[in-house]
Formats: structure tokens, sequence, C-alpha cells
């Protein structure tokens, strides 16, 4: 009996020992190995934008943004910019590049952002929630990204202070927003991408590092606005 107690005590312990092991294992090599999938489809994205910024803006296009600078009317300049950002939701599937994510304040983020926050478009770099608006349309734009997996584009989110800037860089404008506050919230609190009668960027992501019991938020307003003309 003795034997038999002794020999299911060693069992348990090293059953204890791998699944500790498996942990750390996971823990240690599950970015790095994700990493080298986002890598690549980061670079592939990164072509996709390229060919995006060349071709998306007819001459046409060029022509109504450089007049609206000109003239300074931020209406005119708002309205035009808004048509040219339901055209890019229209023509975007989920995955597809959007635009440039930069926030030096985030270790240095500069990352492709892509459409959606499905698991899939999520592993290719930080993900726009399509049911929020693009830059441009004059209300809530939110991005999620992941912290401790796929590059872990939003690992230092939680480094962003008040006045940091966020710039978005579109195929039709670039956007510029200053981080007014952050938050920790409940997975389910959806009030954080409801639209407040101005522009503000939302980011996303789950804390603590490793879980997902919490999301950690940056809520960031739009202070500058310059359209793509060339």
């Amino acid at each position: 009996m003795r034997r038999i107690t002794h020999i299911l005590s060693i069992a348990l312990i090293t059953a204890g020992v791998l699944v500790l092991a498996d942990v750390g294992i996971t823990l240690a090599y599950q970015e790095p190995l994700s990493a080298i999938y986002s890598s690549i489809k980061q670079g592939e994205k990164e072509d996709q934008l390229k060919g995006l910024e060349k071709e998306f803006l007819t001459e046409a296009d060029r022509g109504t943004l450089e007049e609206a600078a000109t003239e300074k009317d931020p209406k005119v300049l708002h309205a035009d910019l808004g048509k040219l950002a339901q055209r890019l939701v229209d023509e975007s599937k989920p995955g597809d590049a959007l635009g440039r994510i930069e926030a030096p304040a985030m270790n240095g983020l500069n990352m492709v952002f892509v459409q959606g926050t499905d698991e899939a478009s999520l592993e290719l770099g930080p993900g726009h929630y399509p049911e929020t608006a693009m830059p441009g349309q004059g209300k809530t734009v939110a991005i999620a990204g992941h912290r401790t997996t796929y590059l872990a584009p939003f690992r230092h989110i939680d480094s962003m202070s008040k006045g940091d800037k966020i710039t978005l860089k579109m195929p039709y404008g670039t956007f510029i927003y200053s981080v007014q506050k952050t938050e920790i919230v409940d997975p389910s609190d959806v009030g954080i991408i409801h639209n407040t009668g101005y522009e503000r960027l939302v980011l996303s992501a789950c804390n603590p590092l490793y879980s997902a019991a919490e999301r950690f938020i940056v809520f960031a307003r739009l202070v500058h606005t310059e359209p793509r003309t060339s």
C-alpha cells in the first residue's frame, strides 16, 4: 500500500512539474513564435498599404483636398475627408490594411493597422473596430491590439500619459490625437466606443498582462488634421 501511495505521489508531483513547465514555456515562447508569423504578415500589410497610398486617391480627390485645405474651411475639409473615409471602409474587408498607427510613448509603436478585431485580423497587427468611425469622420475611432502575442503591439499601452500624441496616417490624410486619460474597464463595457460629439481615438487592450479579465483603455482627442494632397 505504501509503495502504491509512494508511486502515486511521485506521479502527481511529476504531473504538477510538467504543467508548470508547460505554462512557463507558453509564456516564454508563445510571443516569439507568434511574432514570427506576425512579422511576415506585417511585411505583407506594409506592401498593401503602400499600394493603397499610391492608388486610393484619384487626381480629382487630391485636387478637392488641396482646394479645401487652401481655403481653410474646416467644414468643407471635414466633409471631403468623411467621404473618403467611408469609401475606404466600403472597399475594405477584414484583415485589409487601413493605415499606420504611431505612438512614441508606447515604446515607439509604428505599425500598419488593419480592418477588424476578430482573432485572425488581430494576428496581423492592431485592428480597427468596424462598428466605429474612421479617422476624419468626426466620431469615435477605436483600435485594439495584443499585449503579449503576435508582436504585442499594445504591450506598453499602460505607459501612455495625458498629452502624449498618437498619429494615424491614412491613405487620405494624417490625424494626430492627444491623450486625454486612461481607464481600466470591464470587457463588457461598450460605452467606451460611444460617440462623444467630437472626434476621439480609443485604444483598447487586455489587462493585466497574460489576462483578459479587464481592458486597459486610452482616450485621445483629435488635435490636428493634414489632408493627403501628394
